[in-house]
């Protein structure tokens, strides 16, 4: 049923669209009502507005935490135009209809950007405007609501084509949109709450988002998907795209893997080279192409078709380098313009700044069906206080270092995981295994088939301990000669017989780094 608005009633935050808003309002004759800095803007813009307390016959009260919170407001949204009881009570308060609710929330999330004063930040938690949009929302069958200036222009077509009215269909969507924002405005509330009592499992979770835009599909083709951020100061996500097609779920599932392992306290020029969310390379140096070029030698079958990440900024000589191979995404720290030229040929390839990226240190939930797990992220670091040295070699300084850098990236590839490094980069990654004796085997065969050479006296990693000898006997024939690991197997004992047998190093780090 198409409905005749008579009534308005504004209170904005955001008054950037208010005019537009009021030049489509007086087109239709439609009266307004406002409050505070809404009013004074109307008034300023040259537009008759009544007050809310002129409308109420009552005085803000209480600094002005108590406005519209008043029997006129709320009945003149809330009474059922169809319902005669309901009409006959409005008639007799001599109340008026409320027909359109324009309404944005105090800026809770900017106000936390702003400052960490408590007090400010408990008086930018807005109580009457979500009152109103949940009674609006509510009543959608005779009013509307609405609470996003963009909806500013589908008002003014709605009323144009409707000749002053509104329809059904318009005012349930315009009571989704608003429901959704009311629950939205919550769960960021009750987070800033949940993390000032340093409370990480409540009994009643919710997670809040922002939608970025809509994906052209999922995993596959046949599944519908969106990204969304969620940052409980509304920071934006930090990447700037410069170029190339609209980024895909998969892509961003390898770009975040990526930069989970760039920025992984990588102090020198680093690359990382991710495909189905698993490295394929990592490599440090002390140069971005040395860099660079290390990464791509881990796996040079396995980059094809990658995500390319560096922590450092892309020079023409790179970029003529990275140019000769086809990577679905370029990430780097800025770009010199010739750079960007040559990049930029390949009018597919997605060229991001990640300049002013920031990984996000929040819980990570894994859904299923109705439920859901949720966790801590692991932010462990490579714990030199808790390190044992089980073996009767010990590694050197040079060799804990990279025992270090091997441990880290560990962390980053799916479990069963062992990773082979020598001189500061991957040579042999072998990942997502039921077993850590399959894992240890791709790892060397990898490493076999591309650096065979660099295998002698390299470094392994692995994410948890080995339950049996058979993983670390792979590891050893093969040229493996410092071995780093988690420890805590009912078999440590002859784990560690093994690589004493074989003059091998042996570091037990006591934390383990799995990753499903």
């Amino acid at each position: 049923m198409k409905r005749k608005i008579k009534n308005a009633l504004i209170s904005l935050s955001d008054k950037s669209e208010l005019n537009f808003l009021l030049k489509c309002l007086r087109k239709h004759n439609i009266n307004i009502i406002s409050s505070g800095g809404t009013f004074k803007k109307i008034k300023k813009l040259g537009y008759k507005s009544k007050e809310v307390s002129d409308f109420t016959k009552f005085d803000e009260m209480l600094d002005g935490r108590v406005k519209t919170l008043h029997p006129k407001i709320h009945s003149g949204i809330l009474f059922k135009r169809s319902n005669k009881k309901h009409v006959k009570q409005i008639k007799e308060k001599k109340f008026e209809p409320i027909d359109l609710v324009v309404i944005d929330f105090y800026p809770f999330q900017e106000t936390l950007k702003q400052t960490n004063n408590k007090d400010k930040i408990l008086e930018n938690i807005d109580i009457g405007g979500p009152t109103m949009v949940r009674a609006a929302a509510k009543n959608f069958k005779d009013v509307v609501i609405i609470t996003d200036k963009l909806n500013y222009s589908d008002l003014d077509k709605e009323l144009k084509r409707n000749k002053g009215k509104t329809s059904l269909k318009f005012r349930e969507e315009m009571s989704n949109k608003a429901f959704n924002l009311t629950a939205y405005y919550d769960a960021i509330i009750a987070e800033w709450f949940n993390k000032s009592l340093n409370i990480k499992f409540p009994d009643k979770k919710t997670f809040f988002g922002k939608k970025l835009s809509g994906l052209r599909y999922g995993e596959n083709p046949h599944q519908e998907s969106s990204i969304y951020y969620n940052d409980l100061q509304n920071n934006e996500l930090g990447l700037k795209k410069i170029s190339g097609k609209d980024l895909s779920y998969n892509n961003y599932n390898d770009i975040f893997a990526s930069l989970e392992i760039l920025f992984s306290e990588q102090k020198m020029p680093t690359t990382v080279i991710v495909k189905h969310a698993n490295p394929c390379g990592v490599g440090s140096a002390k140069t971005p192409m040395l860099s660079f070029e290390k990464t791509f030698a881990s796996d040079p079958v396995s980059a094809f078709g990658g995500v390319v990440a560096c922590n450092f900024k892309i020079s023409e000589k790179l970029a003529k380098l990275i140019h000769k191979t086809f990577f679905e995404v370029i990430m780097a720290k800025k770009f010199d313009a010739k750079a960007l030229k040559i990049l930029k040929k390949k009018k597919n390839m997605r060229i991001l700044d990640i300049s002013n990226f920031r990984i996000n240190k929040n819980q990570i939930p894994k859904f299923f069906g109705n439920s859901f797990l949720l966790q801590d992220k692991d932010t462990t670091i490579f714990n030199k206080k808790k390190l044992k040295f089980v073996t009767k070699e010990k590694p050197t300084k040079n060799e804990l270092k990279e025992a270090e850098f091997a441990f880290r990236i560990s962390k980053f590839v799916k479990s069963n995981a062992i990773v082979v490094v020598k001189d500061m980069a991957t040579i042999g990654i072998g990942a997502g295994q039921q077993n850590r004796l399959d894992s240890c085997k791709i790892a060397t065969q990898k490493a076999r088939k591309f650096q065979p050479k660099k295998l002698l006296n390299s470094i392994a990693a692995s994410d948890a301990f080995f339950p049996f000898a058979d993983g670390i006997k792979n590891l050893i024939n093969s040229g493996v000669k410092v071995i780093v690991q988690p420890g805590g197997s009912i078999r440590d004992k002859e784990v560690i017989k093994e690589a004493d047998k074989a003059r091998v190093k042996m570091i037990f780090t006591n934390t383990r780094n799995f990753n499903h």
